[in-house]
């Protein structure tokens, strides 16, 4: 799945997670791999690394349900991604599936399955459930997939903020027809309400899966909307555009939380350079 421009193309990124000022236990959790056909290797927080032999993944979940469930419903979520992705980016490879979005929507779909029978199995995994916001990093495009509320941001080198997924949730629909603003959705009293997410007795799932071209420079930014609830967008765009830290994703998430610290909170940045 790497074009012959590979060698050309790098990725650092940084992650970290909080728990908040009020929560006692983390339902959020977060994944970086690094893959191939035949290899599979776990990233830390904070790394670089070239695009010319594997793809990069970089995760985050946002786990819901009563006492440790929605820890419990992220934390699967998470070692299901880095299980089942490798292995059908290998199927992928060999011709059995058709390309990224067929093994994207796979993904969402095993791991739904997977927590609607524990949800179901169990009195203590009752109604429990996860979001989670995917993004494969190939040679010159990213592909994402998502469900929920956790949120996937683009910032082209060229200038400009893009929020790449739609929140699941009835303001987020309002804000993306314009008929409320960033204000009025974040003070809207359904905006923890998720209309999709993985588990959490969802009947009908329906990934959002997609593509952007991206060139050296670009940055991305992938959060839990523990972050969003304590930072506005404006501020999110000159964190992630003016701060070259290598530790800016630890930085994000604490400034969100001494902002509100109500949530988990969540973030990796990571930045496409030649």
């Amino acid at each position: 799945m790497n074009g012959s421009d590979a060698a050309t193309h790098h990725v650092r990124w940084s992650g970290h997670s909080d728990v908040g000022r009020f929560r006692k236990n983390n339902e959020d959790a977060f994944l970086g791999l690094r893959f191939d056909g035949q290899n599979i290797n776990y990233l830390g927080k904070i790394g670089n690394g070239s695009l010319d032999e594997m793809d990069y993944v970089f995760a985050v979940s946002d786990g819901m349900g009563g006492k440790a469930a929605g820890e419990f419903a992220s934390k699967i979520t998470i070692e299901k991604t880095a299980k089942l992705l490798p292995h059908s980016f290998r199927q992928s490879a060999l011709g059995l599936v058709p390309g990224f979005n067929d093994v994207v929507i796979e993904l969402f779909h095993e791991i739904h399955k997977a927590l609607t029978y524990l949800g179901n199995s169990y009195e203590e995994c009752a109604g429990m459930g996860a979001t989670l916001s995917l993004a494969w990093l190939t040679p010159g495009r990213l592909h994402f997939g998502h469900v929920g509320d956790s949120r996937i941001y683009y910032f082209p080198q060229l200038g400009g903020m893009k929020q790449l997924t739609h929140d699941h949730t009835r303001p987020g629909w309002l804000r993306r027809q314009g008929q409320i603003n960033e204000r009025e959705a974040r003070n809207h009293p359904a905006k923890n309400a998720l209309q999709q997410s993985l588990g959490s007795n969802c009947q009908f799932l329906e990934p959002q899966v997609g593509s952007v071209i991206c060139e050296p420079g670009d940055r991305f930014l992938i959060c839990s909307d523990g972050l969003v609830d304590g930072l506005w967008d404006h501020r999110i765009t000159d964190v992630v555009r003016e701060n070259d830290d290598p530790a800016i994703g630890q930085l994000i998430v604490e400034e969100a939380v001494q902002a509100s610290g109500r949530d988990n909170t969540t973030a990796f940045v990571i930045e496409v350079s030649a």
